[in-house]
């Protein structure tokens, strides 16, 4: 999946998402930028220097992400390559295998890197603070399609209290998220939300 992003940019012509070398393109800067943010930093990633880098034109870069958060949101949301959950009847196991993949995900220097950067600049960054949201509601929209088979849904809130213990233990505890944990995490959060006897959200 490629995030399509539209930032009102009216004087850049947007690419052609659905075009195959315009997503090889995407996917090669991805790779480059991937490769970069640990050795330089988020505010080392410029544009000037991924460009030369991937073998691009800074119009290209701009063309799309207009904003360095964009950038940054795709970096998140395209990869690592982990074990992706399948959609499931039993709530308990899609809420594991998702903190798990989340777990997986982190583990990427370049994606933890990310995170901390968009999450850092949002109190005084637009962009930053929208793609946030942005993030925030692709994945939890992803998640509810995994829930979809036990007729379940997640709110927002609800959502917070699921992935939330998880970040703590990462980003603040500098701990590590266990499969003991996770368990942890998910029978406490099911037995908050009553998962197991009603419909998540009422």
């Amino acid at each position: 999946m490629i995030p399509r992003y539209d930032h009102g940019v009216p004087s850049i012509r947007r690419p052609d998402l659905d075009n195959p070398r315009v997503q090889r393109t995407r996917r090669r800067i991805l790779a480059v930028a991937r490769d970069l943010l640990p050795e330089v930093g988020p505010t080392g990633l410029s544009y000037s220097l991924l460009a030369d880098r991937a073998g691009v034109t800074r119009q290209t870069l701009y063309r799309h992400w207009p904003t360095r958060a964009a950038l940054l949101v795709d970096l998140i949301l395209t990869g690592p390559e982990v074990a992706y959950p399948e959609p499931g009847s039993d709530p308990r196991q899609v809420l594991t295998a998702w903190l798990t993949s989340l777990r997986q995900g982190m583990d990427d220097l370049a994606s933890r890197t990310a995170v901390l950067a968009v999450t850092a600049q949002a109190d005084y960054d637009p962009d930053c603070a929208e793609a946030l949201v942005r993030l925030r509601d692709d994945r939890l929209a992803a998640l509810n399609g995994l829930l979809a088979p036990a007729g379940r849904e997640v709110s927002t809130d609800e959502y917070t209290l699921l992935y939330g213990p998880v970040l703590s233990r990462l980003f603040f505890d500098r701990g590590e998220a266990t499969d003991e944990f996770i368990e942890i995490v998910v029978t406490r959060w099911l037995a908050t939300t009553s998962a197991g006897r009603g419909t998540l959200g009422a």
